[in-house]
């Protein structure tokens, strides 16, 4: 059975020898993320993964970007949780995206054993905050970390000890937790591309993942002054009690680049004339000649 430790003095380390010597410009991670939100690229590459945040009272993605450190095979992923210490940037947090995870918590270190992903933080971690609050930074640190393929759970460590009662809320972490225990804090409806702030041209390519009734998804594309542009309704692959993925394409026309926003929702189950869940994403729009 392989064990893997990574301190993050070493990693910080190996992240400069990676990035700094040499001097070359870094190349992109391509396109198309891959299933499991990390998009594997050459040796010193740029890789783009996903961070979890939060958004209202939900978890919400986001797209971070590291060199790749080839000497250490998790050291992407630790990365990962620094950008995810770091929080929402201020385009996000204009935009509401924000984190229960305190300020000033630090990663220390952490060690891959058999699918189970351990993570030692500073106390901090689990100062302030209510129940809502615990639960959603655990979530946080879980979906972040199992981006990873070979992370199938995670267990937690505070200043090197193992957390069996999180806070004084006191939240039971005597074994590895998974997404399954956090799922319930994922939005009906969770928009993964386009990301916000993001430069788009037409047709938009919209897909995320929905748990809403009977499937049904709308996409609407607005201008700068909130004027519909174009609509779009899809199906997601399950819903009404379980999530499914979907994907929507949003072709438009403007003659000038501009300011728009791409708003996503599912029906008017209840009859009051308004959508049951809704996001919105704020976009710069490319002219399309």
């Amino acid at each position: 059975m392989k064990l893997l430790t990574i301190s993050i003095g070493v990693l910080v380390a190996a992240a400069l020898l990676a990035s700094g010597c040499g001097g070359g410009e870094a190349q992109t991670a391509g396109d198309v993320p891959s299933d499991t939100g990390i998009t594997e690229t050459g040796p010193g590459d740029v890789k783009q993964y996903r961070v979890w945040l939060t958004r209202g009272e939900h978890l919400f993605a986001v797209t971070r970007e590291a060199r790749a450190v080839p000497e250490l095979p998790l050291g992407e992923t630790m990365l990962a949780v620094q950008e995810l210490l770091e929080g929402p940037t201020a385009a996000e947090a204009a935009a509401g995206v924000g984190t229960a995870i305190p300020s000033g918590t630090r990663f220390l270190e952490g060690k891959l054993d058999n699918g189970t992903f351990t993570v030692d933080l500073t106390s901090e971690y689990e100062s302030g905050g209510g129940s809502a609050s615990m639960f959603a930074r655990l979530a946080q640190v879980v979906y972040t970390l199992t981006e990873l393929p070979t992370v199938e759970r995670v267990s937690f460590m505070l200043d090197g000890k193992p957390v069996d009662v999180f806070s004084g809320e006191g939240i039971v972490l005597r074994k590895p937790v998974t997404r399954a225990d956090y799922e319930e804090l994922l939005p009906p409806i969770l928009v993964e591309t386009p990301g916000i702030g993001d430069t788009v041209s037409s047709p938009v390519e919209v897909s995320g993942t929905a748990n809403v009734y009977e499937a049904n998804v709308t996409a609407e594309l607005l201008d700068a002054n909130g004027k519909e542009l174009v609509s779009r309704f899809t199906t997601a692959t399950c819903g009404t009690g379980c999530r499914g993925e979907f994907s929507v394409k949003l072709p438009y026309q403007s003659a000038i680049e501009q300011r728009g926003t791409l708003v996503v929702h599912d029906d008017d189950a209840d009859g009051d004339g308004k959508p049951g869940y809704e996001t919105r994403i704020p976009l710069t729009l490319t002219a399309t000649g």
